[in-house]
């Protein structure tokens, strides 16, 4: 019979113990698996829907006056001085260090033009790119083609016009191709076209008013991208859009905390939980222990005893917990997220912390007792007998 049979063996004698141990060391792991997965899957719901959604909801005046600003660029009302950046120049986003983060990368012409007695902002807008960069965008009818325009939503009721109708821009007659469902947003005021058309009709040949970068990943290296951008157009500046982002990352970076702070303190009371049971364990196999070192059983060989059935509850505990927990996290999902199809998923990584968890806390909780076994005067035993 060797030390591992030995510490099988206990283990089935003792299995109110065996349990008692288990239950503390499963509970600390299974806490901490459910509230991570909580955390990941909560962060990648949100940037699913950054990905995915703007503002919803836009209260305003209505007015029959079209705003002439985009992006707190004023465009009517007063003459300003601005440069317009070379369509040329784009070229070089698209070789930065970390190029292969773009998602979609979309200039865009702004300019006023007058229809009729109504002044209207045009913008120029490379459609393919906002696909991604505008993903709420619906369009009834068509994307414009040459000669073709999309209205927004306010600039077709303001004008009067409709789908497949007229209009005229410059002197140039347009065809409404289709038109912007209302977004709630400054977009619904607008005339879209291809960059081509606008520049056209703007007198903006080769130039461009902004461009619109997306880095549509998760923990994309925005500011380092930002670097990037600004060292290959210097005359451009770059700034990052990352108030809301990083509001939501605060918060969950709170709940992550808040949630290892639990987890801490849960396995905690684990580790004392174990400590006391296996203290208590000990003290009862004290006439076991000392024909142990009676027989030949070296300290090392008690430790060793002790050690082991803690490393097999502590393993026991580590695999059942981490499925608990996935299964506690997935129950607890809907009373955080709001949205549908987001799942605590199975990471091979969050198991192997579980494992080691486990094992790290049954040990050291483990390993008072077990020196307490192994000093154990076998004379002093033998004398309970």
């Amino acid at each position: 019979m060797n030390l591992k049979d030995i510490a099988l063996l206990n283990l089935r004698r003792r299995k109110a113990k065996a349990a008692f141990v288990l239950a503390g060391l499963l509970i600390g792991v299974a806490t901490m698996v459910a509230l991570v997965g909580l955390a990941e899957a909560l962060t990648h719901e949100i940037n699913h829907k950054l990905e995915k959604y703007g503002a919803n909801i836009l209260v305003t005046p209505r007015s029959d006056q079209l705003s002439l600003t985009y992006e707190g660029m004023s465009l009517g009302g007063f003459s300003f001085e601005t440069k317009e950046l070379k369509e040329a120049d784009l070229e070089k986003i698209r070789h930065i260090k970390n190029a292969g983060n773009l998602a979609a990368v979309g200039p865009m012409v702004l300019g006023v033009v007058r229809v009729g007695r109504q002044e209207v902002l045009l913008s120029g807008v490379d459609f393919e790119a906002s696909e991604i960069l505008k993903p709420w965008w619906k369009v009834e009818g068509a994307a414009p083609g040459p000669g073709q325009v999309v209205l927004g939503s306010e600039a077709a009721r303001v004008l009067g016009l409709a789908l497949g109708q007229e209009i005229v821009i410059q002197d140039r007659r347009l065809t409404i191709s289709g038109l912007l469902t209302p977004t709630g947003s400054q977009d619904d005021g607008l005339i879209f076209s291809q960059v081509a058309t606008a520049q056209g009709l703007l007198g903006k040949q080769g130039l461009v008013s902004m461009v619109e970068v997306a880095a549509l990943c998760k923990d994309c290296p925005v500011e380092d991208m930002v670097e990037q951008i600004s060292e290959v157009l210097p005359t451009a500046k770059v700034v990052a859009i990352q108030s809301v982002v990083k509001g939501r990352m605060e918060t969950l970076k709170h709940f992550k905390s808040f949630g290892m702070g639990v987890s801490g303190l849960v396995a905690l009371v684990g580790s004392l939980v174990v400590l006391v049971t296996m203290m208590a364990s000990v003290k009862e196999r004290t006439q076991e222990i000392g024909i142990f070192r009676a027989i030949g059983f070296r300290q090392s060989h008690v430790m060793r005893v002790v050690l082991l059935e803690a490393a097999l509850l502590s393993l026991a505990a580590g695999v059942l917990g981490y499925l608990l927990g996935l299964g506690a996290g997935e129950l607890a999902l809907p009373l955080f997220s709001q949205g549908h199809g987001a799942h605590v998923a199975f990471d091979p990584w969050l198991a192997v912390g579980s494992l080691l968890l486990a094992l790290v806390v049954g040990l050291a909780a483990s390993l008072y007792p077990s020196l307490m076994a192994a000093r154990m005067d076998p004379h002093e035993a033998l004398r309970t007998l």
